[in-house]
């Protein structure tokens, strides 16, 4: 999909959450008012096309009350939402540093591993339902893995990194791999069927991370410091939260399964978290903090 019609529908989509209802006129005008627009005005049919073509590719539905006022359909999943809201983030960040005068030397961007050579392919592939074949350098193989025959399911974003999650063929069972750690992908002209009954909120739902797990939901319960606290409250460690507060403390609890993730999470915070319950995550989190403290007592 060329770049500039990304810019293009997320500017729709930016502008419309922004405003909320806008005439196509109204919508028109502010639209040649743009950098995207070189002055000139978006015809009745190209804004249909970019509308569907909206709806098709990013799952977000534009729609048209009784007044012929286009707005953004909020009645959406929230996977849905918070990839609407990754995208307009995205792109206003983009275009405040593609305007801005300010030297790039005193603007700082993270180095994060890049999907971008993959991501178009199995988007594609996603949507065409299409086999790929890949190789894999995963991190946890001393020699890459050769001509994995992948059905791709699904798309996660964790970390700022890209994982696709679906069945691989010659182990017949669910897997994720990070993009950026992908070699030579090609796509097969073999098509592939998702089972209807898959959600990706069936893998992920109760999951911290990208580690799938078939262990039963757990309650977990974290107790916090009152600054840690609002650091929850402003990103929430999963959509399940739930705090109760107290004078010197706040417990927040959660609907999860118990994987590496978790566990990790919660010792990046240090004793500004305590696990509470269930046993065992507190078990795995005090077997790595003691693992910590070996190294350097031998």
């Amino acid at each position: 999909m060329p770049r500039d019609l990304i810019s293009r529908y997320v500017w729709i989509v930016d502008t419309l959450t922004r405003y909320e209802r806008l005439t196509r006129q109204q919508l028109n005008k502010l639209w040649v008012r743009s950098a995207l627009s070189k002055g000139e005005e978006m015809p009745e049919r190209t804004f249909f096309n970019y509308r569907r073509a909206i709806e098709e590719n990013f799952q977000i539905d534009i729609l048209c009350d009784k007044q012929g006022r286009y707005y953004i359909d909020r009645q959406n999943s929230r996977q849905t939402r918070a990839f609407t809201n990754w995208m307009l983030d995205s792109y206003a960040v983009s275009s405040a540093i593609k305007g801005s005068d300010a030297p790039m030397d005193r603007v700082e961007i993270e180095d994060v591993p890049s999907a971008r050579e993959f991501l178009p392919a199995v988007l594609d592939a996603i949507r065409n339902s299409h086999r790929i074949s890949f190789t894999y350098a995963g991190f946890n193989r001393s020699r890459a893995e050769h001509d994995i025959r992948f059905h791709p399911y699904f798309l996660k974003r964790y970390k700022q990194r890209w994982y696709m999650i679906g069945l691989k063929e010659k182990s017949n069972d669910i897997r994720t791999y990070a993009l950026d750690r992908m070699k030579e992908m090609v796509t097969l002209d073999e098509p592939f069927e998702k089972p209807a009954d898959l959600e990706l909120n069936d893998l992920f739902g109760n999951i911290i991370g990208v580690t799938t797990s078939q262990a039963p939901v757990r309650t977990v319960r974290l107790q916090t410091t009152p600054r840690q606290a609002k650091y929850f409250r402003a990103l929430p460690l999963h959509p399940s939260q739930q705090e109760t507060i107290h004078d010197d403390y706040s417990i927040f609890t959660y609907q999860l399964k118990l994987n590496y993730e978790l566990a990790h999470e919660i010792l990046a915070l240090g004793d500004a978290v305590k696990v509470l319950d269930p046993p065992e995550l507190k078990a795995m989190v005090i077997t790595q903090l003691r693992a910590a403290l070996n190294q350097y007592d031998s």
